[in-house]
């Protein structure tokens, strides 16, 4: 929970997210004070009809006063109205900034950042707690503005009707708004567990009910416990709504209760006045007074709610800037190269590198030096565990390195923009990932300026054309979520041809072919051998058979290079290759 001087600075950056709309504020602002101060008109108006109009018979005066009661209200409609359009338009730009801000800055975090998160706890950030500020954005802003001027426009107008009854009728008011902020301290409290409880839930959704979750609860005979499971995060979800709804309902019920007999007191209090001889309130001036009573009740009633729910978003606000905390470790350098398209050579090299995931743990990789000629192939083998992987994502920029640097060109990695390295590095994995739309969105979302002729080329490099053309939709066929309406050697395919279409001049191919049988695999490397010709190509192999022509082999155990060569060379050593080669059958024990 926020302390009072940990809420300061929250409380301007709430306000900072509606500086750019100053101006539309501004005369909403204006809009609200108008409102409040014809308002103010109606019960001094009321006064003049009561106690003079009336009494005297004074038609004219009558006709006069009741038409400007009739333009109030006609005016104060129509500028509320004005007035919520504007605010509505403000809150939802407003919304919508903060959506595309958090979206931004998780698209530039790491790879690290979402190897450790869960995917549905992100979207919970973004669909349930940015969701759930949007009353407070759109419309609370502009709410406390129009009750705070009804309040104080009211209350003056009460002290000027008469300052005894305005004394009486609010002098409960600071003992309210104490009572308020215990409640709204208590809901805050409260919503912080329902939203990390919602986040629970979104993530079991997220992981249980894709393609991948309903294969593997099925497959494992989980469904009736992940059931069970979403059942009890949803029941306690359900306990907890209740509670946020009902803290501090009797309070708040109790407040109620004394706004709806004051006017009742008032008309006591008035009375015994008049009985002790008082004259000074006059009838015109009670009912004047109690309608003035009844219009500054509801807003401090109004209020002391929006207080409620100012302290209870604060705990959404809190989970949303957490979020736009969180440190961009990868960042485009202040002067950024830009390698310019079809004069790269390809060359790669690593010079000392070291890179460990934790600080405080040994290193993942430790002082790898490597050179990569132009048009090459460098294989990179070992056991699982011996950073193959990081070590080539190392060249895409994925994750920085600690120690040391890795060049195209002479460039290093991290003085490229980041446009300019994802033009040069292309990145083929044994996880392909293809979105739920069809197979022209998929292959253009590599080049969306790609033609039809090109798409179809490069379908046809890797192999894969006359199999789409045999859909009846084609290429418009709809791959389905995570591209399970085909096998994996042929989305493996569809993702070549997307990596085709880049024509990237250096190839990072990440265990491409481990999770393929031997007759998909030798179609899909295929279509990789010429994907990879005049191309710079660093090839992770679990597969000893698909990198034996590499031009240079490197050996990985705990994150250092223990031996380098060719495919005979490194048999010939008898060492941990030919140890690798032996347990993949490729040559006599």
């Amino acid at each position: 929970m926020l302390d009072c001087f940990s809420l300061k600075p929250q409380t301007r950056r709430i306000f900072a997210l509606f500086s750019a709309y100053k101006r539309r504020l501004g005369t909403v602002l204006a809009l609200i004070a108008l409102s409040a101060s014809l308002g103010m008109l109606t019960p001094f108006l009321l006064r003049e009809i009561l106690d003079t109009a009336i009494p005297e018979n004074d038609t004219t005066l009558l006709s006069v006063l009741v038409g400007g009661m009739i333009a109030v209200s006609i005016a104060t409609g129509v500028i509320g109205v004005a007035q919520t359009y504007l605010s509505n338009i403000v809150g939802q730009r407003v919304m919508h900034d903060l959506r595309a801000r958090v979206y931004r800055h998780l698209q530039r975090l790491s790879l690290a950042f979402f190897t450790r998160t869960r995917t549905g706890e992100v979207q919970s950030r973004i669909a349930n707690d940015i969701g759930g500020v949007q009353n407070v954005v759109t419309t609370t802003a502009t709410s406390i503005v129009s009750n705070v001027t009804t309040v104080l426009a009211t209350v003056v107008a009460m002290f000027l009707l008469d300052w005894r009854l305005a004394l009486f009728s609010l002098f409960l008011l600071p003992f309210f708004v104490w009572l308020t902020r215990r409640v709204g301290a208590e809901r805050k409290r409260i919503t912080a567990q329902r939203q990390g409880r919602m986040a629970d839930m979104s993530a079991l959704v997220s992981e249980s009910l894709s393609v991948s979750g309903i294969l593997l609860g099925k497959s494992m005979g989980r469904s009736a416990e992940l059931a069970e499971r979403f059942t009890r995060e949803s029941s306690e979800l359900a306990d907890l709504e209740v509670r946020s709804r009902m803290a501090g309902r009797w309070r708040m019920a109790s407040v109620q209760m004394a706004f709806a007999v004051m006017p009742a007191l008032v008309y006591l209090f008035a009375g015994f006045s008049l009985a002790g001889g008082s004259a000074t309130i006059t009838l015109g001036t009670l009912v004047a007074f109690t309608q003035l009573q009844t219009r500054v009740f509801f807003p401090i009633q109004s209020l002391l709610s929006v207080q409620i729910d100012l302290q209870t978003s604060g705990a959404l606000f809190s989970r949303i800037f957490e979020y736009l905390d969180l440190p961009v470790d990868i960042e485009e350098s202040a002067d950024t190269v830009h390698l310019t398209p079809g004069e790269v050579r390809g060359e790669v090299c690593f010079t000392d590198v070291s890179f460990g995931y934790d600080p405080d743990g040994p290193p993942t990789i430790d002082g790898v030096s490597l050179e990569v000629p132009p048009g090459t192939t460098l294989a990179i083998v070992g056991e699982t565990g011996s950073g193959k992987t990081t070590l080539g994502y190392l060249v895409a920029r994925l994750y920085d390195t600690t120690a040391g640097q890795v060049t195209i060109d002479g460039v290093d990695v991290r003085e490229l923009s980041f446009a300019s390295l994802a033009e040069t590095v292309g990145l083929v994995s044994q996880e392909t990932y293809l979105f739920h739309a069809t197979i022209r969105e998929n292959l253009r979302f590599a080049k969306p300026s790609a033609s039809d002729e090109e798409l179809e080329d490069a379908a046809r490099a890797a192999q894969v054309h006359e199999l789409i053309a045999s859909l009846p939709e084609g290429y418009d066929t709809v791959v389905g979520e995570r591209g399970y309406r085909f096998s994996g050697g042929e989305k493996q395919r569809i993702a070549i041809a997307r990596t085709v279409l880049r024509n990237p001049p250096v190839l990072l191919l990440d265990e491409a072919t481990s999770a393929l049988d031997n007759e998909t695999e030798r179609a899909v490397q295929e279509a990789l051998d010429r994907l990879a010709e005049g191309r710079t190509t660093i090839a992770i192999a679990h597969r000893l058979s698909t990198v034996r022509d590499a031009e240079q082999i490197v050996v990985l155990d705990r994150g250092r290079a223990v031996e380098r060569g060719t495919h005979d060379e490194l048999l010939a050593l008898g060492g941990k290759y030919a140890h690798l080669a032996v347990e993949a059958g490729m040559t006599p024990a």
